[in-house]
């Protein structure tokens, strides 16, 4: 599995910004993909995660109703659309993939950088 992650950048609070992460290597029928994040000092945390079959979804408290998930099975892609940023949602976004049987995300993309100004 390969998940290559784009869409970082420097925006300021209050902005909106997408992410992608382009899915290969295998089919992601039975697969979770999902987002996670480190900011600075941290651990990395949970994010939001999207099921590649039926579309369900899982958010952070942090990120309710402010970030959605979403994936386009014909580009193999994993979205990460962000709006009404904070500046403490400054930190490293990775994609990751699991099998739906497996409790760890154990396929992992590189990280994008996103930082948010105030």
């Amino acid at each position: 599995v390969q998940l290559q992650a784009s869409g970082g950048g420097l925006v300021q609070a209050g902005d909106s910004l997408r992410l992608s992460c382009a899915a290969s290597g295998r089919t992601f029928t039975n697969y979770i993909m999902g987002w996670f994040r480190q900011a600075p000092g941290k651990e990395r945390e949970f994010v939001a995660s999207v099921r590649w079959s039926g579309g369900s979804t899982n958010y952070a408290d942090s990120v309710k109703g402010r970030f959605t998930i979403s994936r386009d099975k014909a580009k193999n892609t994993v979205y990460l659309q962000m709006n009404s940023l904070k500046t403490e949602d400054t930190a490293v976004y990775y994609c990751a993939a699991k099998f739906l049987t497996i409790a760890e995300f154990d396929f992992w993309g590189q990280g994008t950088l996103v930082t948010v100004s105030s």
